[in-house]
């Protein structure tokens, strides 16, 4: 007999379904500061979770995920009902007031991407950090 591969499969160090409302996201940061320090990590939450109220509307369903994703890095996922309105990267000007969300995003992590599924989509985005991080 022989040992099973290991799973690649990330496990996940935190999982909640909310509704995508304004005061969700200091309580989601509060929530997430005791799943360890990590300075990049509150602002990728809080951005995900903005853009869902933004684009979609408030009261939007989600679920948030933070996985330690192996190879020492922490996973953001957020997964909403709508896979039709895909986030787009832009580089806002000095005027603008909204535009720069991705843009942070895209600076502090690793990489980040979209999965669509038939009727949701997840936005996620990878953090240097080992699962004791997150």
């Amino acid at each position: 007999m022989h040992d099973p591969e290991p799973s690649t499969t990330p496990t996940p160090h935190f999982e909640a379904a909310l509704l995508a409302v304004p005061k969700a996201v200091p309580e989601l940061r509060r929530t997430l500061t005791a799943y360890g320090p990590h300075p990049d990590l509150s602002l990728c939450v809080s951005e995900l979770l903005s853009n869902v109220i933004r684009h979609l509307g408030e009261g939007t369903p989600v679920t948030v995920r933070v996985t330690g994703g192996g190879a020492g890095r922490i996973r953001v996922a957020v997964t909403d009902p709508d896979p039709r309105a895909l986030p787009v990267l832009r580089h806002a000007t000095g005027d603008e007031e909204a535009g720069r969300g991705l843009a942070l995003l895209d600076a502090v992590s690793l990489r980040w991407g979209v999965e669509q599924g038939a009727d949701s989509k997840t936005v996620w985005c990878e953090l240097r950090g080992g699962p004791g991080a997150a």
